[in-house]
């Protein structure tokens, strides 16, 4: 049997490729974030969840895996984390969402601000998006501007035109919107200095993350970035939605020490519960209240961004971080995956191709062919014989709830992965080893390479 019967052989999908096929027909694109749809998985290979339980999920066909990417890097603490969970019953079984302030948005409010030190207000929403769109909006109120700078070495930002149609998905969106959008790279001052100066009165803010799982900042570089935004009179956005709480409990602003005038959350926040944020300067953030005398601009006002539930779990996550050292943990149980996985690929001879690389807390790892390149194939087989033996995962995005013996059983799907892989490098190709087709990028302009196929597509 070749290497891709024997990994489609060693689980059974059958009822998740049946709900996967309803999915298709009732919902486009067969999920609701595109970062996990099933073209970001090996075909007739993605999973869809029944439950999950600590660092493990479980599949409608009754198979269990070890995860990692923990709900796009928004668990930190664990899948049904018993604190968090009994926190939102108790909080819910009082109702959640009333025609005025509950006492759950005073808590919530108290706690964030005492949590982040560049944080004087805050406004809770449900999405990131809506957050970071809504720092534009107060940038562009503050200053009266118009263009918005962006750092384009960092893949997203918001599923708002301004954002989304600088990208390749970028079809409904209007060109006047695109247009306001600016890009600097990351770790470049001199290039961000000359697009200020180049469109000198007219930028109203900087939108970057502090860092990235595979890219620090250079020294100096966040601190440059925040003197040049002061002397241009540009508000400067820092985009925590991945880096708070899994950088640290104040997030990356914490660990760099350098405040922002906003900054956007969400992911870790709630462990998972729809929730996030965007929090900043008094005198900023105040244009959109009641203490103003200027227009204002209309501050995510959302029916379910108060809802108790979302709040609640918040609280119990700040709880938890505050009584033992979440980060910590996470950091050196990825330090411990990522030292193995390297020290196994160095052994056989594969570190070249593949490597689990990054923060330890935000792990990802290469997958590259036979010449070193990046490869959607040979990523595509490197997941396909993970899932067959136990490990659920577009990354190796870590929580605190990874314990070393899922670490253990990690590596030795790992070990048995890098076995097909090293096939496949010998062979330059991955046909054969590899069952249907390779994923495609999320974000890209068409359906293929992974449009369904005529026998799935509920339009035929």
């Amino acid at each position: 049997m070749s290497a891709a019967g024997e990994a489609r052989a060693a689980r059974c999908f059958d009822a998740s490729n049946q709900a996967q096929r309803r999915l298709h027909e009732l919902v486009p694109g067969g999920a609701h974030t595109y970062a996990r749809g099933a073209d970001q998985y090996p075909e007739h290979m993605a999973p869809v969840i029944a439950r999950g339980r600590g660092a493990h999920v479980q599949d409608l066909d009754g198979n269990w895996f070890v995860e990692y990417g923990m709900g796009l890097r928004s668990v930190t603490l664990g899948h049904g984390y018993r604190p968090v969970v009994e926190a939102v019953a108790k909080a819910a079984r009082d109702g959640v969402s009333f025609s005025r302030p509950s006492v759950w948005e005073l808590r919530a409010a108290e706690c964030f601000v005492s949590q982040v030190a560049g944080a004087e207000m805050v406004k809770f929403t449900k999405n990131g998006s809506d957050a970071t769109t809504a720092a534009v909006k107060l940038a562009r109120a503050a200053t009266g501007r118009d263009l918005v700078a962006v750092c384009d070495s960092q893949p997203f930002f918001s599923t708002d035109d301004w954002f989304i149609g600088t990208t390749p998905m970028n079809a409904g969106t209007v060109e006047s919107h695109r247009t306001l959008t600016l890009r600097f790279p990351f770790n470049d001052l001199p290039a961000l200095e000359a697009l200020l100066s180049t469109y000198a009165d007219r930028v109203a803010c900087i939108v970057l993350e502090a860092a990235t799982a595979l890219t620090e900042p250079q020294p100096g570089y966040l601190e440059g970035v925040r003197a040049m935004a002061d002397r241009h009179g540009v508000v400067l956005v820092f985009d925590e939605m991945i880096t708070g709480m899994r950088w640290s409990l104040g997030g990356a602003q914490a660990v760099y020490d350098v405040t922002p005038d906003l900054s956007t959350w969400g992911k870790a926040l709630g462990n998972g519960f729809p929730i996030s944020a965007l929090a900043g300067r008094r005198e900023l953030m105040e244009l959109g209240g009641l203490n103003t005398d200027g227009p204002r601009p209309f501050l995510l006002s959302t029916t379910h961004g108060p809802e108790s539930a979302g709040l609640a779990a918040y609280l119990a996550v700040a709880d938890d971080y505050h009584e033992r050292d979440v980060v910590g943990i996470m950091e050196e149980q990825g330090r411990k995956l990522a030292t193995q996985v390297n020290d196994l690929s160095r052994s056989m001879g594969l570190l070249e191709h593949v490597a689990a690389v990054g923060r330890p807390s935000c792990l990802v790892f290469t997958t590259k062919d036979e010449r070193g390149r990046p490869s959607q194939a040979f990523r595509t087989l490197f997941l396909q014989e993970l899932m067959a033996r136990g490990v659920l995962g577009q990354s190796f995005v870590i929580s605190a709830a990874h314990t070393d013996g899922d670490l253990a059983v990690t590596m030795e799907a790992v070990r048995s992965a890098l076995v097909v892989y090293a096939r496949a490098l010998t062979a330059g190709s991955t046909d054969g080893l590899l069952q249907g087709r390779p994923v495609a990028p999320a974000l890209r302009p068409f359906a293929a390479p992974r449009r369904l196929p005529a026998d799935v597509d509920p339009a035929r």
